[in-house]
């Protein structure tokens, strides 16, 4: 007997059996079609009712989960407030006018020209950087939660390595449930193909594993600011 019979036996013998117990075949065609059919209608689970609301009362329901899970927020009323208001938050926590970012073409198209002295440097994030910028894919009310999805634009590692990290969201991708956040996602790469790493953030990060003592920044950023644009064109 083969190595690869000595794997595939004992496999083909367990399924049979679970088979045998639904009374189901090998080549049952209506199951298949049931299943694929269940796939591709992606029914969504049951929906809390706290996210039943017009956009203004996501975007509230959203702060309030970030601030209360230890983030800042900042209201920007056009895309042309977020410079400032970067300048502004690093400025008031005594940080380096310096900011590591991705090639999103949003962050890139805005005028930066306004704040002269904020340096942007491009690319993944390196161990002496002190703050990243990335831009939010979505944002979920229902639990307060940043969709980051990974690429060039916005690299992975903005979202983890730098101990401050500064996320923009535009208002109109805030979104109640997070079935309708990944329809944002598959929207944005197409059926059936996803980024290779989706990160949910929902604040700082923090740990009480050992000892039972609050730390941040365990493994991630000890400090999230939340910039959510009102009018993005």
């Amino acid at each position: 007997m083969s190595a690869e019979d000595r794997h595939t036996r004992p496999r083909d013998a367990m399924l049979g059996r679970i088979r045998a117990g639904l009374a189901a075949t090998a080549d049952d065609g209506a199951r298949k079609a049931a299943v694929a059919a269940r796939v591709k209608k992606r029914s969504a689970h049951l929906v809390p009712e706290r996210v039943a609301k017009p956009a203004d009362g996501l975007k509230t329901l959203l702060r309030g989960f970030l601030e209360g899970q230890s983030a800042t927020v900042i209201d920007a009323a056009t895309p042309g407030d977020v410079p400032s208001a970067v300048a502004r938050f690093l400025r008031s926590n005594n940080l380096p006018q310096r900011v590591r970012t991705g090639e999103d073409p949003f962050l890139a198209g805005l005028d930066w020209s306004k704040e002269p002295t904020l340096e942007r440097q491009s690319g993944r994030a390196q161990p002496g950087d002190e703050a990243a910028l990335s831009h939010a894919m979505a944002a979920v009310a229902e639990t307060g939660t940043l969709v980051m999805t990974s690429g060039p634009d916005n690299p992975v590692t903005l979202n983890f390595l730098p101990e401050t990290h500064i996320v923009v969201v535009a208002a109109q991708d805030i979104v109640g449930p997070y079935e309708a956040a990944f329809d944002r996602v598959r929207s944005a790469f197409g059926q059936g193909v996803m980024p290779r790493t989706v990160n949910l953030v929902s604040g700082p990060s923090r740990t009480a594993d050992v000892g039972g003592k609050l730390v941040t920044g365990a493994h991630g950023p000890r400090r999230l600011c939340v910039i959510i644009v009102d009018n993005r064109d």
